[in-house]
């Protein structure tokens, strides 16, 4: 079956045809979980289109497949990761916990993982559930993928060319292919490794599969989106965030991205229709999220803003009500509980995630439960050698619905590394800041974005873009969700504020203390010492 007919059978015949309603928590349990969690997959898919009241990326991206478990299921609003950064972030999804509770997992580079840490696969594993992933679920780190019983849960033997959809998809045209020709083998690994999985459960035995691609995670094909996926760059003018420059390099740049996002979309399509060939749709909870933000631009991965914390989280239950848009403020880590209550296993102590399964039985829509209206972000180290003696970057945030809170600790450093060979009067040439994270500014992965800005930051029509990209951060900034979405209005320094800036200040200390986070119940913060950092 090709790559179309599958998308048009899929959309015609829909995932299940049973009744949508509210569900008891009970009748989840002991259920399937289908997860597919794309590394570095923003809040980016069809079914966003409008719920931001501007126009935005979403105006543009085509996701048919994530838009149909969106209309059969439900879309969280507001979802966030704690950590903006592959490892900290995976390290807190499969925990439960939050990021800095999770030993040298709290960072990317030099992350190693803690045995004593209880994490959901294994738990599952050992409370009966059969478990199988196809590609990334936690590296970098040591030992690789470890929360997962490392790779003696792999499906993977039919090809993992789906971890780079344009690198592969190009060169199969380039040997002579098609384009419909080239994708069809890629998603043919998507099926054979998914199915190699299915192939082994055991019939009334419940099964998790982690499907974790990484074909969002630079680096792509220049020019890829607009030949692979017939997204028009042109199409994101007086679309793009505030703080990017609208110019043709820009647009290009983002719009190859959408095109991997899009590749998600695809390998969702055809994890669907084997779900269905298998008759184990009605007894799959199906999850589909991302990471973090968009990486290689300003204020996406590494930050705390919106443009890198906000991520897509869309939740299909069998029998559930679909449509359904829920504004709670939810977190990666709540994820875990859930997944451990589905499972029949009792949460261990000290989680920050709190489980979602109180949402998915319920019918409503909007606001569910009134206390979930604040979430905690953070990071601490991402590229190891992005400051001097392999020195994190501290911040915290403190998220609601009216305003975003956060604190720099270090003010006085870098927030995305160190300049590196970039100085008033010389840069690397283009070739390696759009190839070369270590180029510069280590923190934001390399990109033609990347290589404009920088280019371009002795320009006076240009120069706030990269001041705002690169530059030193103070020590408190307050953003008005509402009025600045794009956060680049810094309110913390208005006196205006002053009351709302104290009150979330007092509150994100207040639960960092609970929560005993080294960075402010330790002095010196373990963070600021080896082997964190070098000796």
């Amino acid at each position: 079956m090709s790559f179309t007919r599958t998308s048009i059978l899929i959309a015609l015949t829909g995932i299940s045809g049973l009744p949508a309603g509210a569900v008891k928590p009970e009748s989840l349990k002991r259920m399937n979980i289908l997860f597919v969690f794309a590394d570095d997959w923003g809040r980016y898919a069809g079914c966003y289109k409008g719920l931001d009241g501007r126009p935005t990326l979403n105006d543009v991206i085509t996701t048919p497949h994530v838009d149909r478990v969106a209309r059969e299921g439900i879309i969280f609003r507001n979802a966030y990761v704690n950590a903006p950064s592959c490892t900290p972030c995976r390290s807190s999804l499969l925990s439960g916990r939050y990021f800095f509770n999770c030993n040298q997992g709290a960072i990317l580079n030099g992350a190693v993982w803690d045995e004593s840490i209880p994490s959901y696969p294994l738990m599952m594993r050992d409370a009966g559930y059969t478990i199988g992933k196809s590609y990334k679920v936690w590296s970098p780190g040591t030992p690789v993928d470890a929360p997962f019983g490392e790779q003696q849960y792999a499906f993977e033997k039919a090809g993992k060319a789906p971890n780079n959809f344009s690198e592969e998809a190009t060169k199969r045209i380039e040997n002579g292919l098609s384009l419909e020709q080239a994708r069809n083998e890629i998603l043919s690994q998507v099926r054979n490794n998914f199915n190699n999985f299915l192939a082994v459960t055991e019939k009334g035995k419940p099964w998790h599969f982690f499907f974790g691609p990484t074909t969002t995670h630079r680096v792509w094909i220049k020019g890829s989106g607009k030949k692979l996926w017939n997204i028009e760059p042109d199409q994101l003018k007086g679309k793009l965030p505030e703080f990017l420059p609208d110019v043709p390099e820009i647009r290009e740049d983002v719009a190859d991205y959408l095109g991997e996002c899009q590749a998600v979309d695809a390998y969702v399509g055809i994890l669907l229709e084997c779900l269905e060939k298998a008759g184990q749709t009605d007894n799959t909870l199906i999850v589909l999220s991302g990471d973090h933000g968009m990486p290689g631009v300003t204020s996406g991965k590494c930050n705390l803003y919106d443009m890198g914390v906000a991520i897509p989280l869309i939740i299909r239950v069998p029998g559930g009500k679909g449509g359904r848009i829920v504004d709670d403020f939810v977190r990666l880590p709540d994820l875990a509980p859930t997944f451990m209550e589905i499972a029949g296993v009792k949460p261990p102590k000290n989680l920050y995630g709190k489980s979602l399964l109180p949402l998915l039985a319920s019918e409503k829509s909007g606001k569910v439960d009134p206390s979930r209206d604040w979430v905690i972000t953070g990071r601490e180290r991402h590229v190891s050698v992005a400051r001097e003696n392999n020195l994190p970057y501290p911040m915290r945030a403190f998220h609601t619905p009216d305003y975003v809170y956060i604190r720099n600790f270090e003010p006085d450093r870098w927030p995305m590394g160190s300049p590196g060979k970039v100085t008033d009067t010389s840069i690397p040439d283009q070739n390696e800041l759009e190839n070369t994270t270590r180029a510069a500014f280590a923190d934001m992965d390399a990109s033609p974005t990347k290589a404009w800005l920088i280019q371009h930051r002795n320009d006076p029509e240009w120069k706030w873009f990269y001041d705002i990209a690169f530059g030193k951060r103070p020590s408190e900034e307050l953003y008005d969700r509402k009025s600045d979405p794009d956060m680049v209005n810094n309110l913390a320094g208005n006196p205006r504020y002053a009351t709302i800036k104290n009150k979330l200040a007092g509150r994100l200390m207040k639960e960092l203390t609970r929560a005993g986070d080294p960075r402010v119940a330790e002095n010196p913060p373990r963070f600021e010492m080896p082997p964190f950092t070098l000796p």
